[in-house]
């Protein structure tokens, strides 16, 4: 692979591209914005005024991508083609790393959710054939996420040690969610830290930060659409305090707040990895 697991590919703390935000973003560039992330594809094939916009984030900030629909555990074959098109996308606009869910989101159809595999020797194995296959097509590293999942339907691993066991054998990246730490250690009764703890440094590329919903004591949602709360600040912390100051993007994907309040949590997420500066480790 040509990606070097030593090498970040982006450095300091970004914010999600969503398309409400571009022509906010794009009359006021943020200065206090050190990279920019885009689902791909909400982009992919896209021409006219919105290629346009989204050329000028391209050409003005480094740029990572974040998948939703490569369904990476589906039983249904693997999407080649928009492998390929992902492959022509990142190399049309210079876009730094793809990462994805460790998840699938359909099989003859989508979803439009984001379902948990089943937590298995053998899903570890099925999973990690089809990165494996990814990789090979695009000719360099893939990160996947630890997502948020709320009813696992088979639990012979632990959540940790299946995202472990995926991680070794496909032998790709980790981009860390810390706020979907924050909710699975609530929802599912785990220690947090501990999970945490147990993340390969050498295998992390970049963190994930969001809200997400109090549904109730027991119970969070992830979704996106909240300010960052002060459980996954701490986390980011913690992270920052055993990693170094990995680079962060914060996501927000509805009820945008006014652009300040989200540039403000940029901001924080700057003075934390600030903190934490003379902890930068390398890895590899």
């Amino acid at each position: 692979m040509s990606t070097p697991k030593s090498q970040y590919p982006v450095q300091g703390a970004g914010l999600g591209l969503r398309r409400p935000l571009a022509d906010k973003l794009m009359a006021d560039p943020p200065a206090d914005v050190d990279f920019m992330e885009i689902v791909p594809e909400n982009w992919i094939h896209v021409g006219g005024a919105l290629g346009k916009k989204l050329r000028y984030f391209t050409d003005r900030y480094p740029m990572l991508i974040h998948g939703l629909s490569l369904s990476i555990g589906s039983p249904a074959p693997l999407d080649e083609q928009l492998v390929r098109d992902i492959k022509a996308f990142m190399a049309d606009h210079k876009i730094r790393l793809y990462s994805e869910h460790l998840s699938y989101c359909g099989d003859d159809g989508h979803l439009y959710d984001l379902m948990p595999i089943p937590f298995t020797d053998d899903a570890v194995r099925y999973v990690a054939d089809r990165v494996r296959r990814v990789q090979d097509i695009l000719e360099q590293r893939i990160a996947l996420e630890n997502v948020s999942y709320y009813a696992p339907s088979d639990s012979s691993m632990t959540e940790k040690e299946f995202l472990l066991a995926v991680l070794e054998e496909s032998d790709c990246d980790l981009m860390l969610d810390i706020n979907n730490i924050v909710v699975n250690s609530i929802n599912h009764k785990y220690d947090a830290g501990d999970f945490l703890r147990d993340m390969p440094a050498e295998r992390i590329r970049y963190f994930h930060l969001a809200g997400h919903y109090v549904e109730a004591e027991d119970l969070r949602i992830d979704t996106h659409g909240a300010a960052v709360d002060a459980q996954a600040w701490q986390l980011l912390a913690d992270a920052y305090q055993q990693f170094g100051p990995v680079p962060t993007l914060l996501e927000r994907d509805f009820n945008f707040p006014p652009m300040e309040e989200l540039l403000d949590e940029v901001r924080r997420i700057k003075q934390l990895q600030l903190n934490y500066s003379s902890l930068d480790i390398a890895h590899g």
